[in-house]
């Protein structure tokens, strides 16, 4: 490992301004990287290192000659979650049934990039169609936690938070439906933020979905605003998309004056103890730099939640799902033919109005909370990890050390309440480690379109308590006996 995977883009770009590093070096560096940390994590579904060596170059020469013309991402290498599109290139969506698929068009986010000086030079891994909290296909196989092999590093952007961990990319995009930015935040020890509604376009018809966000994921916070800096703004192709385009600031103040609420489980989501007492010291930290912080109780039900969810997928990304299923029913994962099935289960009439219902609900318990904080903190999830590999078809799982047997999804992932109130900004952080190494996270939750708010928060807490890329703790890649892997090193 070089001290350069862990630089931030940030530093990467002032090196390359003051001509201390070359965009050369560093895609070298990159590249290295992924040599050493793939065989162990398998996040990388696509290199494409011959590009980007050429755009490299390039920025090189920019820098040396006329470097008052760099873009705001002049020569940083980007890694690509593979859901989103890019002309001429695979699009296979981590299933078999799409294995020799070719991309026609390329998502606006990768434009925005490319636009901006990036470097597409990784495509990260996914879930079969991106439906699952968790990252592995019959297509790529599995992709593993860098903190501790042993669990899935979440999903669906997992690639990319695993190759953020890993030191392969500075920089990465991802996509969420259901939580699937922030849960790979939470467990690779990485920043994701969840734009609000139209803030970042999307392609059709999935923007006209309102659980749909495309963002930023980053190993600090500043890097996150700087990427959805890029992304965010009105698109010509996206009718959702938000007019004026909204910039995350450079700086922020700190947080004398701010009021948070706190809630640890939001209702009734299973905590574990672990992710309780990481989540309760973000809260106190956020008290020390001189936010009112003040804990609530909040009356969410996992079960409105959940049966809202899964009324909405059924109506759009469900049933996109099972008329795959219905043709290639043999080459798709046991839980994507579970969503497959789930799509059918709730179609008859009269449900979406009462998914709609429900989802009211969720903002009559979250809206008047807003009301009187600038934002909520909560966990991302109420357990520290997913294994590896594991479909959850079989949901019940006994923790033994708990006493407890519980759904290690549905009752303990917090995130997709927000994809219900998607026109709230979510940034994800992280909040500690758990006794298996693997990194533990919370949801900063602002109020609609608030997005500056959550940007202000999450920068304090970073500067408050510093977590580990700041403090020099790297991932471990742990194996099953507890060992760290050659990669660490």
């Amino acid at each position: 490992m070089s001290e350069l995977n862990y630089l931030s883009a940030a530093e990467v770009l002032q090196r390359f301004r003051d001509r201390s590093l070359s965009p050369v070096e560093y895609l070298d560096a990159l590249e290295e990287r992924v040599d050493e940390t793939e065989p162990l994590i398998n996040a990388v579904a696509e290199r494409l290192f011959v590009e980007a060596r050429a755009g490299a170059q390039e920025a090189e020469a920019l820098y040396a000659s006329r470097p008052g013309e760099a873009r705001a991402l002049e020569g940083l290498p980007v890694a690509a979650k593979a859901e989103h599109p890019i002309k001429g290139k695979l699009f296979t969506d981590g299933s078999l049934a799409f294995a020799d698929r070719i991309a026609d068009v390329t998502h606006p986010i990768i434009d925005r990039i490319v636009d901006a000086g990036g470097i597409i030079h990784l495509r990260t891994t996914t879930p079969e169609f991106s439906c699952a909290p968790f990252t592995h296909s019959n297509l790529w196989g599995v992709t593993r936690n860098p903190w501790n092999l042993a669990f899935s590093p979440g999903g669906s952007s997992g690639g990319s938070g695993a190759s953020l961990a890993a030191g392969t990319a500075p920089l990465a995009t991802g996509s969420d439906i259901g939580g699937s930015i922030r849960i790979p935040a939470s467990f690779n020890g990485v920043v994701g933020y969840k734009p609000p509604y139209g803030r970042v376009p999307a392609m059709a018809p999935y923007n006209l979905d309102t659980y749909c966000h495309d963002g930023p994921l980053a190993r600090t916070v500043a890097d996150c605003a700087l990427l959805q800096n890029v992304i965010a703004g009105p698109h010509p192709l996206d009718v959702v998309s938000l007019r004026p385009k909204v910039t995350i600031p450079s700086s922020f103040e700190g947080l004398k004056g701010m009021r948070i609420a706190y809630c640890a489980n939001l209702g009734d989501w299973f905590v574990d103890p672990e992710v309780e007492a990481n989540t309760h010291g973000v809260a106190e930290a956020l008290r020390a730099g001189g936010a009112v912080v003040e804990e609530v109780a909040l009356d969410l039900r996992r079960e409105d939640v959940a049966r809202a969810a899964e009324i909405h997928f059924s109506a759009i990304f469900g049933s996109m799902v099972g008329l795959v299923d219905d043709e290639f029913a043999e080459l798709l994962t046991p839980y994507a033919r579970k969503f497959a099935a789930m799509g059918r289960r709730y179609s008859a009439p009269g449900l979406f109005l009462e998914g709609l219902e429900l989802e009211a609900g969720v903002y009559n318990v979250v809206g008047p909370l807003l009301e009187r904080y600038d934002a909520l903190i909560c966990p991302t999830s109420g357990i520290p990890s997913l294994i590896a590999g594991d479909d959850y078809v079989d949901l019940s799982r006994s923790l033994d050390d708990l006493g407890v047997e519980i759904d290690p999804i549905h009752d303990t992932i917090m995130t997709i309440a927000f994809n219900i109130l998607s026109r709230c900004p979510v940034l994800a952080v992280p909040s500690g480690w758990a006794s298996n190494d693997v990194p533990t996270g919370v949801q900063i939750v602002g109020r609609t379109y608030d997005d500056a708010t959550v940007f202000r928060i999450g920068a304090a807490l970073e500067e408050i308590r510093p977590w580990g890329y700041q403090r020099g703790r790297y991932p471990r890649f742990l194996d099953a006996n507890g060992v760290a892997a050659s990669a660490a090193s």
